[in-house]
């Protein structure tokens, strides 16, 4: 039985990820989250039966710790990894600034999640074991206000080569996807806050968001969730240290 690792599991991506990883027979899930009452929404929502929920703050290596040895994880044979837990929201340089909140979350507690999992993933008695980091496709290019959110988004994108580059002699591939719009609360929300900035409601504002986009659509989580299962499951062994774009054309190399 392979064990993996879906942070962020409460909402969006994170609960797409961990359905469809649980049609698997062969595949037992640990949900982590910020909420307990969201990360039971999800588990409710599984095929198969015997996971594990984990409600910690991701940045705090300490609960990560505790939390791994009471549900004992070194019989759980973890080899995957989805790091996928995250804010958004724009920040402004000021009294209120939230640079702070986006970058220990985004980036430096996705840093201490695959840190604390590492030992882990190297007990496992898989031949390869698989990170997944969720950054975005505006670790591509700037968005005005988004200032931290992008710093946090490209940084990943360095970790996760260079993760990729140290552990490869032990198997692990370390690769990072980039969605670009994804209906989900958050993306949602985002959307809400630019409509209302140009006074627009929040259908003209999605519309608008839309025309950016050359696909002129937004992405499903079980589609950015299909990507994240092929990555976690070695049906490939070659990817390592990319970043893979799923985000309907808003950017191309």
């Amino acid at each position: 039985m392979k064990t993996f690792v879906i942070t962020g599991a409460g909402s969006g991506i994170g609960r797409a990820t961990a359905i469809a990883l649980s049609k698997l027979n062969d595949v037992r899930l640990l949900l982590v989250g910020r909420t307990t009452s969201s990360l039971k929404e999800t588990f409710d929502l599984l095929e198969t039966k015997g996971h594990h929920q984990l409600a910690i703050d991701i940045r705090d290596a300490k609960a990560w710790k505790n939390a791994l040895e009471t549900i004992n994880a070194t019989s759980l044979n973890i080899c995957g990894v989805f790091a996928n837990a995250g804010i958004g929201g724009e920040n402004k340089y000021g009294n209120n600034d939230r640079w702070e909140e986006i970058i220990s979350i985004n980036l430096t507690g996705t840093y201490t999640t695959i840190e604390e999992l590492l030992p882990y993933l190297k007990k496992s008695d898989e031949k390869f074991r698989n990170i997944v980091i969720t950054s975005s496709c505006l670790a591509r290019f700037g968005v005005p206000r988004y200032t931290a959110y992008c710093t946090a988004k490209a940084g990943l994108l360095g970790l996760t080569k260079s993760l990729a580059v140290e552990h490869a002699s032990d198997n692990i591939l370390v690769n990072a996807i980039c969605p670009g719009w994804v209906e989900t609360e958050m993306a949602k929300a985002g959307i809400k806050k630019l409509a209302d900035i140009d006074n627009l409601s929040y259908e003209e504002g999605f519309k608008q968001q839309m025309s950016y986009v050359p696909l002129n659509r937004i992405s499903q989580p079980e589609e950015i969730a299909n990507l994240v299962k092929f990555l976690l499951t070695n049906e490939q062994t070659s990817i390592t240290g990319q970043s893979i774009d799923i985000n309907n054309g808003s950017f191309m190399i």
